[in-house]
């Protein structure tokens, strides 16, 4: 029933509470009865519990479509993880330049990579509207895959969501390259992480460009060498072209931040 915008469902319970008797609910004259005490309009609309339990179910999915309707779809988070050596030793290294990468990465968007989880130093944000997980594993360079497969499974991060950056002895010093998959090309970190996804090697890197070796010095030393003054300079254009070219990748896609990588020159270029 409805009394203006009141919906009034009549049930032997709410008899009772008017004052009838329960059984008086069945007894074929109990409404006429009720009408006779003026108590309702004559033109009072009628809805039997059945009806009401529909309309009200009905109602309570439309408001539920609404609210669903209305909510944001939620983003999936992106995993980033730099690879590097843990200690001071190791710190500003060529083989640490993921980790630099990564820490210049959350410093520009205002996270604190301070937590630690599953072998790794850990932090958690946004990029926009994207949320993303920063990860610095502290399993050293050849152990990487342990703290990164275990973070990919614990969150179970798709891998086409799950970005590594790292240097790369093949590219130009500061030179970046981005790449929805590929190998390992031989480094040892990288080598790990695949293992440890089963060999699955379908997920994006950013590679850092450090050079060869010069003369004839062993490649090992080389990689575990610090970056000169000079170097760093470079390294601190590079940086932000690192910054922009993931932001571009999560809000825009790989293609476009492909084009923006590829496209990009360098400090010496630019000179």
């Amino acid at each position: 029933m409805k009394l203006g915008s009141t919906a009034v469902v009549v049930t032997s319970s709410s008899v009772a509470t008017l004052g009838f008797p329960k059984n008086y609910y069945n007894k074929p004259s109990w409404f006429g009865q009720l009408l006779k005490t003026n108590m309702f309009p004559h033109n009072f609309p009628i809805l039997s519990s059945s009806s009401s339990s529909a309309s009200i179910s009905t109602t309570t999915e439309d408001s539920s479509d609404a609210v669903a309707a209305a909510k944001p779809k939620q983003q999936q988070p992106w995993l980033i993880v730099g690879l590097g050596n843990p200690g001071k030793k190791y710190h500003s290294t060529r083989h640490n330049v993921g980790f630099q990468m990564v820490d210049a990465l959350a410093d520009a968007e205002g996270i604190s990579i301070s937590g630690v989880s599953l072998k790794a130093l850990f932090g958690k944000g946004f990029i926009g509207n994207v949320p993303v997980m920063f990860a610095k594993p502290q399993t050293f360079m050849n152990a990487s895959g342990e703290s990164v497969g275990a973070i990919v499974s614990y969150y179970k991060i798709p891998l086409k969501q799950v970005l590594l950056i790292y240097d790369d002895l093949d590219l130009p010093f500061a030179k970046l390259r981005l790449l929805p998959k590929g190998g390992h090309g031989g480094h040892n970190g990288m080598k790990s992480v695949i293992n440890h996804f089963k060999g699955n090697r379908d997920f994006p890197r950013l590679r850092i460009g450090i050079g060869r070796p010069p003369g004839k010095m062993d490649t090992a030393n080389f990689v575990l060498r610090p970056f000169t003054k000079q170097e760093h300079e470079e390294l601190d254009f590079m940086f932000q072209q690192g910054i922009e070219a993931v932001r571009i990748l999560l809000l825009e896609g790989l293609n476009k931040s492909a084009t923006f990588v590829n496209s990009t020159k360098s400090m010496e270029q630019l000179g």
